[in-house]
């Protein structure tokens, strides 16, 4: 077991409330009285993995930074392992946001530590034929695997992201029993965690602390360092004069979150860093004007569309319980072209009541029967890899009447193909694994009590749009890296092309998508651009995480940035 599994874990004290306790500087959007204007270093709009990452090592600089957040701040005295109370509170539009066709569903984090709260902690670095397609095609020659090695090290230690050596739960040992039978590979995914409970809630709040969210881990360090912290407060505007930010429009929520209360805050800043994850972020770049001379920002908006298979099997299952994501194959990616037919990624999701409910086809008695099978329904996902084939653009993120960011998503037969494979492969991994009965995600479909039957109904069913169920959790691009302006809103350095003082810390640098599970790219593509960003604004040599002065000691910043 590693150490931080112990095997009678104590929960971790709410360093929420201890730092509130202490005098942290944190303003509640929703309380303010009155109009303000704040002056910082350097502002960061958002507080998910690209934005509490960037925060920490600035505020490690000796940098005044601002944190603002759209969201509340939770603690875990507030994560009560509840769907109902967990959507409403912590998720972008109640976990219901949706592209504009309302073909996808996508899951994403609003709070403090953005979707770093709620994920599922797996963490992937990215993958080495994903990192030589973006030198090969977007001009990103540091971004080797070498060159970025000792990032995703440095953070990996930081926030405990290590083997999970526990044996996985039957939901996700099903997936590696029924490839195992078929010969198809698999691994264990690695997890941010430390003194891990394994009870399976992620996504609605660690209750024990013990995942190594933002919210945890770089917040109250930066918290700890002197930075502020500014809640649900709406980044609303850039203003931009003589090709800098000159200011920031924020506008202060009423206490749901979901409104503007009347009040505005201003921020001044040496440097702006937009962290709002890909949809926000462009949003927010469009609704300031922001230069785009090539009408690039927004666009190549990547989601790895996902679909799901449902298995039934004689045994419990018990998919809520246990570490949510723990076995995946990447077979059906390594053997598979990168921009040849599409690949994808095979991992077991979590199973809870409403998640599920709302998630599978069909609705009546036959969704109610579906229902009363719980405990022994089993869940597989295969991530589809998109953005590395003509017939795979991503989508374009637009504005509403309202101002507000809306995704476009256009499903191509491409990607029905890719989706059209990977339903066969997780349906004979669940017959192999012993189901008694398979029923992919289709409003179409029906439960399937053999391979060669589920093989020939599922190659016979319209994939079309609204008939197959998509989701997705992995948002990334629409600010896309490339060292060309001509083929990307920012450098390889994150700083956006033409204006001075902005950079993008986030998911939506990517250029494509990754064909993995996006958190620790984004947390060690974050430390590389926000070392390199300390250095410039300070004229010294940036610090690393063995100069917090609390806990772990950490490794010092490489000193090879590439």
């Amino acid at each position: 077991m590693n150490a931080g599994q112990n095997a009678h874990p104590n929960v971790i004290p709410d360093p929420i409330r201890a730092g509130l306790a202490s005098g942290w500087k944190v303003i509640d959007g929703a309380a303010l009285d009155g109009d303000r204007t704040l002056e910082a270093d350097v502002v960061v709009i958002g507080s998910g993995a690209g934005g509490g990452v960037t925060a920490e090592l600035l505020a490690l600089a000796g940098l005044s930074v601002l944190i603002l957040e759209e969201g509340a701040l939770k603690s875990s005295s507030d994560f009560k392992m509840r769907e109902a109370d967990a959507y409403p509170t912590l998720y972008q539009e109640a976990g219901a946001r949706k592209t504009r066709d309302k073909g996808i569903n996508i899951l994403q984090g609003r709070t403090v530590g953005g979707s770093t709260t709620v994920n599922w902690t797996s963490s992937f670095r990215t993958p080495p034929s994903t990192l030589a397609y973006w030198q090969r095609h977007f001009g990103l020659a540091g971004y080797t695997p070498e060159a970025m090695a000792p990032w995703f090290a440095m953070m990996e230690r930081r926030l405990h992201i290590g083997p999970w050596e526990v044996p996985p739960n039957e939901n996700n040992d099903l997936l590696r029993r029924g490839a195992d039978k078929l010969g198809i590979p698999t691994a264990s995914i690695r997890r941010n965690v430390n003194g891990c409970w394994n009870l399976g809630y992620c996504g609605m709040g660690c209750p024990t602390n013990a995942k190594q969210s933002m919210l945890v881990t770089t917040i109250p360090s930066a918290l700890d360092l002197g930075a502020s912290l500014l809640t649900r407060v709406r980044a609303e505007q850039l203003v931009f004069r003589n090709g800098a930010v000159d200011h920031l429009l924020a506008s202060a929520l009423t206490a749901d979150g979901l409104a503007p209360s009347g009040k505005q805050v201003t921020v001044k800043a040496r440097h702006y860093v937009v962290a709002g994850g890909a949809i926000n972020s462009p949003g927010l770049l469009l609704r300031s004007g922001a230069p785009d001379p090539h009408g690039l920002l927004g666009k190549r908006t990547f989601l790895h569309p996902t679909i799901i298979s449902s298995g039934v099997f004689e045994q419990r299952v018990d998919g809520y319980a246990g570490a949510p994501q723990s076995i995946y194959s990447d077979h059906f990616l390594e053997t598979q072209a990168i921009d040849g037919a599409m690949g994808y990624k095979l991992e077991a999701p979590p199973l809870h009541p409403l998640l599920l409910s709302t998630t599978m086809a069909g609705f009546g008695e036959e969704h109610a029967a579906m229902m009363r099978q719980f405990p022994h329904v089993q869940g597989l996902l295969a991530l589809l890899r998109d953005g590395f084939h003509a017939e795979a653009p991503g989508g374009s993120v637009a504005l509403d009447q309202h101002g507000a960011p809306v995704l476009d998503y256009r499903l191509t037969p491409y990607v029905w193909d890719g989706a059209r494979r990977a339903l066969l492969s997780m349906a004979e991994i669940q017959f192999a694994a012993g189901a008694r009965s398979v029923l992919p995600v289709h409003e179409l479909a029906r439960s399937y009590t053999s391979w060669q039957q589920a093989r020939e109904a599922i190659n016979g069913l319209p994939f079309k749009n609204l008939l197959m169920r998509v989701v997705s959790a992995h948002v990334m691009g629409g600010c896309g890296m490339a060292a060309d302006a001509r083929h990307g809103v920012v450098d390889g350095n994150g700083r956006y092309h033409g204006v001075a003082n902005l950079s993008v810390h986030d998911g939506s640098l990517f250029p494509t998508s990754i064909g993995a599970n996006p958190q620790l790219s984004i947390y060690g593509i974050a430390a590389r651009l926000a070392s390199g960003l300390a250095e410039q604004l300070t004229g010294k040599p940036a610090p690393g995480f063995a100069d917090a002065g609390a806990g772990t000691p950490m490794p010092l910043v490489p000193a090879a940035r590439g």
